[in-house]
Protein backbone atom coordinates (compact mmCIF):
# COMPACT_ATOMS: atom_id res chain seq x y z
CA UNK A 1 0.00 0.00 0.00
CA UNK A 2 2.93 2.33 0.71
CA UNK A 3 4.16 1.95 -2.86
CA UNK A 4 0.70 2.58 -4.28
CA UNK A 5 0.03 5.66 -2.16
CA UNK A 6 2.02 8.11 -4.34
CA UNK A 7 0.20 6.87 -7.45
CA UNK A 8 -3.14 7.28 -5.72
CA UNK A 9 -2.20 10.86 -4.88
CA UNK A 10 -1.05 11.40 -8.47
CA UNK A 11 -4.59 10.56 -9.58
CA UNK A 12 -5.86 13.57 -7.55
CA UNK A 13 -9.16 11.81 -6.74
CA UNK A 14 -10.49 14.93 -4.99
CA UNK A 15 -10.50 16.67 -8.37
CA UNK A 16 -12.81 13.99 -9.75
CA UNK A 17 -15.58 16.00 -8.14
CA UNK A 18 -15.46 18.23 -11.24
CA UNK A 19 -16.53 15.33 -13.41
CA UNK A 20 -19.89 15.15 -11.66
CA UNK A 21 -20.72 17.89 -14.15
CA UNK A 22 -21.59 15.02 -16.51
CA UNK A 23 -24.56 14.24 -14.28
CA UNK A 24 -26.03 17.74 -14.52
CA UNK A 25 -27.91 17.10 -17.80
CA UNK A 26 -29.71 13.97 -16.52
CA UNK A 27 -30.25 15.60 -13.11
CA UNK A 28 -31.93 18.72 -14.53
CA UNK A 29 -33.53 16.69 -17.31
CA UNK A 30 -35.38 14.62 -14.72
CA UNK A 31 -33.91 11.29 -15.84
CA UNK A 32 -31.03 10.79 -13.41
CA UNK A 33 -32.73 7.88 -11.65
CA UNK A 34 -34.28 6.42 -14.79
CA UNK A 35 -31.29 6.42 -17.15
CA UNK A 36 -30.30 2.74 -17.14
CA UNK A 37 -28.88 1.92 -13.73
CA UNK A 38 -25.73 2.62 -11.76
CA UNK A 39 -23.29 1.22 -14.33
CA UNK A 40 -24.79 3.37 -17.07
CA UNK A 41 -24.33 6.42 -14.82
CA UNK A 42 -20.83 5.48 -13.70
CA UNK A 43 -19.15 4.66 -17.03
CA UNK A 44 -19.14 8.19 -18.54
CA UNK A 45 -18.04 9.77 -15.25
CA UNK A 46 -15.29 7.18 -14.74
CA UNK A 47 -14.02 7.74 -18.29
CA UNK A 48 -13.59 11.46 -17.59
CA UNK A 49 -12.05 10.76 -14.18
CA UNK A 50 -9.37 8.59 -15.78
CA UNK A 51 -8.85 11.12 -18.58
CA UNK A 52 -8.44 14.00 -16.13
CA UNK A 53 -6.04 11.96 -13.98
CA UNK A 54 -3.99 11.13 -17.09
CA UNK A 55 -3.72 14.85 -17.77
CA UNK A 56 -2.79 15.58 -14.13
CA UNK A 57 0.04 13.04 -14.33
CA UNK A 58 1.50 14.60 -17.49
CA UNK A 59 0.96 18.13 -16.18
CA UNK A 60 2.75 17.31 -12.93
CA UNK A 61 5.74 16.05 -14.90
CA UNK A 62 5.87 19.30 -16.87
CA UNK A 63 5.46 21.47 -13.75
CA UNK A 64 7.67 19.47 -11.36
CA UNK A 65 10.32 22.19 -10.97
CA UNK A 66 7.73 24.94 -10.50
CA UNK A 67 5.71 22.86 -8.04
CA UNK A 68 8.87 22.23 -5.99
CA UNK A 69 8.93 25.97 -5.20
CA UNK A 70 5.23 26.11 -4.26
CA UNK A 71 4.40 26.03 -0.51
CA UNK A 72 1.58 23.50 -1.00
CA UNK A 73 2.33 21.69 -4.25
CA UNK A 74 5.91 20.77 -3.32
CA UNK A 75 4.53 17.71 -1.51
CA UNK A 76 3.01 16.23 -4.67
CA UNK A 77 4.45 12.83 -5.68
CA UNK A 78 6.70 14.03 -8.51
CA UNK A 79 8.31 17.20 -7.02
CA UNK A 80 8.75 15.37 -3.70
CA UNK A 81 10.58 12.53 -5.47
CA UNK A 82 8.05 9.82 -4.55
CA UNK A 83 7.47 9.06 -8.25
CA UNK A 84 9.98 9.41 -11.08
CA UNK A 85 8.86 11.48 -14.08
CA UNK A 86 9.25 8.55 -16.50
CA UNK A 87 7.05 6.33 -14.32
CA UNK A 88 4.45 9.12 -14.12
CA UNK A 89 4.36 9.40 -17.93
CA UNK A 90 3.82 5.64 -18.31
CA UNK A 91 1.10 5.81 -15.67
CA UNK A 92 -0.57 8.70 -17.49
CA UNK A 93 -0.52 6.88 -20.84
CA UNK A 94 -2.10 3.80 -19.21
CA UNK A 95 -4.86 5.98 -17.72
CA UNK A 96 -5.41 7.56 -21.14
CA UNK A 97 -5.82 4.14 -22.76
CA UNK A 98 -8.34 3.04 -20.12
CA UNK A 99 -10.30 6.28 -20.54
CA UNK A 100 -10.51 5.76 -24.30
CA UNK A 101 -11.65 2.15 -23.82
CA UNK A 102 -14.46 3.30 -21.51
CA UNK A 103 -15.35 6.09 -23.93
CA UNK A 104 -15.81 3.55 -26.72
CA UNK A 105 -18.02 1.48 -24.42
CA UNK A 106 -20.30 4.49 -23.89
CA UNK A 107 -20.65 5.65 -27.52
CA UNK A 108 -18.62 7.03 -30.41
CA UNK A 109 -20.05 10.59 -30.09
CA UNK A 110 -19.16 10.51 -26.39
CA UNK A 111 -15.65 9.28 -27.26
CA UNK A 112 -15.16 12.20 -29.66
CA UNK A 113 -15.95 14.70 -26.89
CA UNK A 114 -13.65 12.81 -24.52
CA UNK A 115 -10.82 13.02 -27.08
CA UNK A 116 -11.53 16.72 -27.57
CA UNK A 117 -11.24 17.16 -23.79
CA UNK A 118 -7.92 15.29 -23.76
CA UNK A 119 -6.61 17.38 -26.65
CA UNK A 120 -7.65 20.61 -24.96
CA UNK A 121 -6.14 19.52 -21.65
CA UNK A 122 -2.85 18.63 -23.34
CA UNK A 123 -2.70 21.96 -25.19
CA UNK A 124 -3.45 23.73 -21.91
CA UNK A 125 -0.68 21.88 -20.06
CA UNK A 126 1.95 22.46 -22.74
CA UNK A 127 1.25 26.06 -23.75
CA UNK A 128 -2.17 27.64 -23.30
CA UNK A 129 -2.04 27.92 -19.52
CA UNK A 130 0.64 30.60 -19.89
CA UNK A 131 -1.48 32.92 -22.08
CA UNK A 132 -3.60 35.45 -20.12
CA UNK A 133 -7.40 35.12 -20.57
CA UNK A 134 -6.88 32.15 -22.91
CA UNK A 135 -6.09 30.04 -19.84
CA UNK A 136 -9.43 31.01 -18.25
CA UNK A 137 -11.42 30.07 -21.34
CA UNK A 138 -9.57 26.76 -21.65
CA UNK A 139 -10.64 25.78 -18.14
CA UNK A 140 -14.19 26.84 -18.93
CA UNK A 141 -14.15 24.85 -22.17
CA UNK A 142 -13.19 21.76 -20.16
CA UNK A 143 -16.33 22.13 -18.03
CA UNK A 144 -18.50 22.73 -21.08
CA UNK A 145 -17.14 19.60 -22.73
CA UNK A 146 -18.05 17.67 -19.58
CA UNK A 147 -21.53 19.14 -19.69
CA UNK A 148 -22.07 18.19 -23.34
CA UNK A 149 -20.54 14.74 -22.78
CA UNK A 150 -23.16 14.17 -20.08
CA UNK A 151 -25.89 15.34 -22.44
CA UNK A 152 -24.76 12.90 -25.13
CA UNK A 153 -24.19 9.98 -22.76
CA UNK A 154 -27.68 10.26 -21.28
CA UNK A 155 -29.56 11.60 -24.30
CA UNK A 156 -30.54 14.91 -22.70
CA UNK A 157 -30.43 18.24 -24.59
CA UNK A 158 -28.52 21.06 -22.91
CA UNK A 159 -30.54 24.15 -22.00
CA UNK A 160 -29.08 27.44 -23.27
CA UNK A 161 -29.33 28.94 -19.78
CA UNK A 162 -27.61 25.91 -18.22
CA UNK A 163 -24.81 26.23 -20.79
CA UNK A 164 -24.35 29.92 -19.92
CA UNK A 165 -24.49 29.24 -16.17
CA UNK A 166 -21.77 26.57 -16.37
CA UNK A 167 -19.65 28.71 -18.70
CA UNK A 168 -19.74 31.74 -16.42
CA UNK A 169 -19.43 29.74 -13.20
CA UNK A 170 -16.28 28.02 -14.44
CA UNK A 171 -14.76 31.40 -15.38
CA UNK A 172 -15.71 32.75 -11.94
CA UNK A 173 -14.08 29.82 -10.13
CA UNK A 174 -10.93 30.05 -12.27
CA UNK A 175 -10.58 33.73 -11.46
CA UNK A 176 -10.97 33.01 -7.76
CA UNK A 177 -8.27 30.37 -7.90
CA UNK A 178 -5.84 32.75 -9.61
CA UNK A 179 -6.54 35.54 -7.13
CA UNK A 180 -5.84 33.17 -4.24
CA UNK A 181 -2.59 31.91 -5.80
CA UNK A 182 -1.40 35.42 -6.59
CA UNK A 183 -2.05 36.53 -3.00
CA UNK A 184 -0.47 33.40 -1.53
CA UNK A 185 2.70 33.44 -3.65
CA UNK A 186 3.21 37.20 -3.74
CA UNK A 187 6.18 38.38 -5.77
CA UNK A 188 7.22 34.79 -6.42
CA UNK A 189 4.04 33.93 -8.34
CA UNK A 190 5.76 34.10 -11.73
CA UNK A 191 8.18 31.32 -10.75
CA UNK A 192 5.28 28.94 -10.23
CA UNK A 193 2.66 30.09 -12.74
CA UNK A 194 4.00 32.72 -15.17
CA UNK A 195 0.53 33.85 -16.23
CA UNK A 196 -0.15 35.14 -12.71
CA UNK A 197 2.47 37.82 -13.20
CA UNK A 198 0.62 39.05 -16.28
CA UNK A 199 -2.68 39.49 -14.46
CA UNK A 200 -3.19 42.76 -12.54
CA UNK A 201 -4.90 41.93 -9.26
CA UNK A 202 -7.63 44.54 -9.81
CA UNK A 203 -8.43 42.93 -13.19
CA UNK A 204 -8.88 39.54 -11.52
CA UNK A 205 -11.07 40.99 -8.79
CA UNK A 206 -13.20 43.01 -11.22
CA UNK A 207 -13.83 40.12 -13.58
CA UNK A 208 -14.57 37.76 -10.68
CA UNK A 209 -17.24 40.13 -9.35
CA UNK A 210 -18.67 40.61 -12.85
CA UNK A 211 -18.89 36.90 -13.67
CA UNK A 212 -20.26 36.13 -10.20
CA UNK A 213 -23.13 38.55 -10.83
CA UNK A 214 -23.84 37.12 -14.29
CA UNK A 215 -23.80 33.56 -12.94
CA UNK A 216 -26.60 34.55 -10.57
CA UNK A 217 -28.58 36.18 -13.39
CA UNK A 218 -28.23 33.26 -15.83
CA UNK A 219 -29.09 30.71 -13.13
CA UNK A 220 -32.15 32.77 -12.19
CA UNK A 221 -33.23 32.80 -15.85
CA UNK A 222 -32.76 29.05 -15.99
CA UNK A 223 -34.93 28.33 -12.96
CA UNK A 224 -37.74 30.51 -14.36
CA UNK A 225 -38.85 27.47 -16.38
CA UNK A 226 -38.70 25.36 -13.20
CA UNK A 227 -40.73 27.35 -10.63
CA UNK A 228 -39.94 24.87 -7.89
CA UNK A 229 -36.25 25.77 -8.17
CA UNK A 230 -36.86 29.43 -7.41
CA UNK A 231 -35.99 28.97 -3.75
CA UNK A 232 -32.54 27.61 -4.63
CA UNK A 233 -31.45 31.04 -5.85
CA UNK A 234 -30.59 32.32 -2.32
CA UNK A 235 -28.43 29.21 -1.82
CA UNK A 236 -26.64 29.89 -5.10
CA UNK A 237 -26.08 33.50 -4.04
CA UNK A 238 -24.75 32.40 -0.65
CA UNK A 239 -22.37 29.91 -2.28
CA UNK A 240 -20.91 32.58 -4.57
CA UNK A 241 -20.43 35.00 -1.65
CA UNK A 242 -18.88 32.31 0.55
CA UNK A 243 -16.39 31.35 -2.16
CA UNK A 244 -15.39 34.99 -2.70
CA UNK A 245 -14.92 35.36 1.05
CA UNK A 246 -12.55 32.37 1.09
CA UNK A 247 -10.59 33.74 -1.86
CA UNK A 248 -10.11 37.25 -0.46
CA UNK A 249 -9.89 36.50 3.28
CA UNK A 250 -8.06 33.17 3.29
CA UNK A 251 -6.28 33.08 -0.11
CA UNK A 252 -7.85 29.69 -0.73
CA UNK A 253 -9.47 29.53 -4.14
CA UNK A 254 -9.40 25.87 -5.11
CA UNK A 255 -13.11 25.07 -5.73
CA UNK A 256 -12.75 21.38 -4.87
CA UNK A 257 -10.90 22.08 -1.63
CA UNK A 258 -13.45 24.75 -0.76
CA UNK A 259 -16.38 22.39 -1.22
CA UNK A 260 -14.79 19.47 0.61
CA UNK A 261 -13.25 21.34 3.55
CA UNK A 262 -15.55 24.30 4.12
CA UNK A 263 -18.37 22.76 6.18
CA UNK A 264 -20.65 25.72 5.60
CA UNK A 265 -20.18 25.60 1.82
CA UNK A 266 -20.56 21.82 1.77
CA UNK A 267 -23.78 22.01 3.78
CA UNK A 268 -25.24 24.65 1.48
CA UNK A 269 -24.25 22.57 -1.55
CA UNK A 270 -25.98 19.47 -0.18
CA UNK A 271 -29.13 21.44 0.69
CA UNK A 272 -29.14 22.86 -2.85
CA UNK A 273 -28.86 19.34 -4.30
CA UNK A 274 -31.69 18.05 -2.10
CA UNK A 275 -33.93 20.97 -3.04
CA UNK A 276 -33.23 20.52 -6.76
CA UNK A 277 -33.85 16.76 -6.55
CA UNK A 278 -37.07 17.19 -4.59
CA UNK A 279 -38.38 19.84 -6.96
CA UNK A 280 -37.62 17.88 -10.14
CA UNK A 281 -38.45 14.35 -9.01
CA UNK A 282 -41.26 14.93 -6.52
CA UNK A 283 -43.28 17.72 -8.10
CA UNK A 284 -46.55 18.79 -6.53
Amino acid sequence: MTRLSPYLRLLRPKQWLKNLMLLFPPLFGGVLFTSGGLIHLALPVLAFCLASSANYAINDVLDAQKDARHPRKKNRPIPSGAIRPRAAVVFGVALFALAVALGIAVSIPFLLILLAYLLLSSAYSFRLKDIPVVDLFCVSAGFLLRLHAGGIAFGVPISDWLFLSVFLLSIFLSLGKRIAEKQLLGEGCAAHRPVLQAYPLNFLHGTMYMTGATVLVTYAMYVVVHPGLLYTIPLCCFGLFRFMYRVIKESNGDPTEALLHDKVLLTVGLIWLLMVSYSLYYPR
